[in-house]
């Protein structure tokens, strides 16, 4: 019987394969690699893809004014609270009303109806409408952050319908990409 015993665990050991591991030493290496991977990271980062600075706290943003023809009348407070709650939401900042540790202000200088794709008639096979924000952003931790760039984005509506049809559902969609353009050059430094 002992033999049979031990007949059994050679013959359970040479078939288990030289990649089945006792759950200890699975356990184990997997504690090892996530340590080194967590020691290894370099530079400042968070799972929000944010490479900003630590000593960075606040960020202020200043009114957006319109300083273009068009667009809605609210365009100005919605880009601005869209940029707000995009700060809010995806750091850990705190949005202060002013003297933030990071400033963004600027203008919103384009609100364009645009025709693109023209036909054989000489009509536009496709309407665009343009949004353009010129944003001046501050680091006053770090001055060689600082820019001033324009940031636009568009969204294409079929040409036999109005720009009244389509704003409501259009201007959301040009802001969000607009917002996450300005926080991806300000916060994620790409």
């Amino acid at each position: 019987m002992k033999n049979k015993r031990q007949a059994t665990a050679i013959h359970q050991q040479a078939t288990a394969g030289p990649f089945q591991l006792p759950v200890r030493q699975l356990l184990g290496f997997l504690l090892v690699v996530s340590c080194s991977l967590l020691t290894a990271s370099c530079g400042v980062y968070s799972f929000t893809g944010t490479t900003l600075s630590p000593d960075i706290k606040s960020v202020t943003v200043n009114n957006f004014v319109l300083a273009t023809a068009g667009g809605p009348a609210n365009l100005p407070l919605t880009f601005n609270e869209r940029l707000k709650e995009y700060y809010q939401r995806y750091t850990n900042l705190k949005v202060v009303p002013n003297n933030g540790d990071m400033v963004l202000e600027g203008n919103i200088t384009g609100y364009d109806l645009l025709a693109v794709a023209p036909t054989a008639q000489d009509q536009a096979g496709v309407n665009r409408l343009q949004i353009t924000v010129l944003a001046r952003f501050y680091n006053n931790k770090d001055e060689s952050k600082n820019f001033e760039q324009s940031f636009s984005f568009y969204q294409d509506f079929p040409q036999n319908q109005t720009l009244s049809q389509n704003e409501s559902r259009l201007v959301p969609k040009i802001l969000d990409q607009i917002v996450l353009d300005i926080f991806n050059k300000t916060a994620a430094d790409w």
